[in-house]
């Protein structure tokens, strides 16, 4: 009955467009009211458990730095480096959009830091080149979510703090599966554009003084991811330390180059506020719907009826990511996470599976909605940037899904793919 009540008026809320973490508020507090024997101040302290961990101020750093790298001029020239090492592959451009975001994801930690800044740039680049604009845009917003797997990753903090996994772990974890997102993703733009599904204007060959010209310019960016998975390598500091340092680095690099001022810092700092603010909050309303949940022993009744099923690992890893595709189509990243990760965590445990590597698994999927209409905030980004309708932006992104599931299923089922990294610097198991 709780439970029935609970989901029952949070999809009401979401029904009428009531913002998710209103919803998840709303339906929290009008469920203990009428079915708990707990007084309503439970929601507060709960709210204050939940929120108070170290670990969470690691989002507003990274959040941060992502900006200030934004502003002082980093997009740019990550974009004109990128152009040089493998513009002159064919399909040209879209390649660089690609390995420019695969770059640019080692500093913001945001998909939508990525669409929302390096997709100005490429999308304005590949228009000017003589591309369709909306293939400039598909192709932006499929690269951009990479940004969220490769470290740093703030949606990979959220789910950390909540099974008390290690965020370095989850950020070593997400480097293979990035890359191999971005290579895929290249694989399929080449065979479009060999094809002729995709009209690529003519290339230019590779200019090793360019080349290098532009990796002088762009090597303090460049320094800044680098230098942050060296600190996690190494284990010198904890992720927390490390978005500290990556915003001093950011600070002190966009006055250097003279292309950060104070105006911009303060902007900077506006974002970051308006950006984590709105996560915080929707963090604070899922705990106590995340806790009614839980005291209702509905992730144990979940993972019995699963396993009743079948106690195939494969099927119920398939059963769970398309039901995560599914729901990312409707509902807001960071809820569907706070609300699916305590409920499918039991399943995930008694299948034996890693902590970490469940973790690579539902950000992917979680991201791969953020790509999905009809509420894939990805896409409006891209839309509004382009200036084209949805039909059109998604029909361009379609046959981008395919290189996108192609990497799911591997990080699905191949988890010594996922560890790789974190076991080589001494995860057990």
């Amino acid at each position: 009955m709780t439970l029935l009540i609970l989901f029952t008026l949070f999809a009401v809320l979401v029904a009428i467009e009531v913002p998710v973490a209103f919803a998840m508020g709303l339906a929290s507090i009008v469920t203990i009211a009428t079915t708990q024997p707990v007084p309503l101040s439970i929601v507060v302290q709960r709210i204050g458990t939940g929120l108070d961990s170290f670990v969470l101020i690691a989002i507003p750093l990274f959040v941060l730095a992502g900006h200030l790298l934004n502003r002082a001029g980093i997009a740019d020239r990550i974009f004109a480096f990128a152009a040089a090492l493998v513009g002159h592959i064919r399909g040209g451009l879209a390649h660089v959009n690609v390995l420019a975001s695969m770059i640019f994801a080692g500093m913001s930690g945001v998909a939508q830091a990525d669409a929302a800044g390096l997709g100005v740039v490429e999308v304005n680049a590949m228009r000017k080149e003589g591309f369709d604009p909306a293939f400039a845009a598909a192709v932006s917003a499929a690269s951009a979510i990479i940004g969220p797997i490769i470290p740093p990753s703030v949606i990979m903090v959220v789910y950390a703090v909540m099974v008390q996994a290690s965020v370095a772990e989850l950020f070593l974890a997400g480097i293979l599966p990035g890359i191999l997102m971005g290579t895929a993703l290249m694989v399929m733009i080449y065979w479009m554009v060999r094809t002729g599904r995709v009209t690529a204007p003519p290339t230019q060959p590779m200019s090793l003084p360019r080349l290098g010209r532009t990796f002088v310019r762009a090597l303090p960016a460049l320094a800044a991811p680098i230098l942050l998975t060296a600190g996690l390598l190494a284990g010198v500091a904890t992720p927390t330390e490390l978005g500290a340092l990556t915003v001093v680095y950011a600070v002190l690099l966009g006055f250097w180059q003279r292309e950060l001022n104070w105006r911009d810092l303060v902007e900077a700092a506006r974002e970051t506020f308006v950006t984590c603010g709105v996560l915080v909050f929707i963090i604070a309303c899922a705990v106590p719907f995340g806790w009614i949940v839980a005291t209702s022993q509905a992730p144990m009744k979940l993972a019995g009826f699963l396993m009743s099923i079948s106690d195939n690992k494969v099927v119920i890893l398939a059963f769970i990511n398309v039901a995560l595709l599914v729901i990312g189509c409707f509902m807001e990243t960071t809820a569907i996470l706070l609300i699916a990760t305590p409920t499918l965590f039991p399943t995930i445990v008694a299948l034996g599976i890693d902590p970490v590597h469940f973790g690579i698994i539902i950000v992917v999927n979680l991201l791969i909605g953020t790509l999905t209409p009809p509420f894939g905030v990805i896409l409006f980004i891209m839309m509004d940037i382009a200036k084209i309708s949805l039909a059109q932006i998604v029909r361009a992104v379609i046959p981008l899904y395919a290189p996108l599931f192609f990497t799911l299923i591997v990080i699905t089922y191949w988890a010594d793919f996922v560890l790789a990294v974190p076991r080589l610097f001494g995860k057990p198991g």
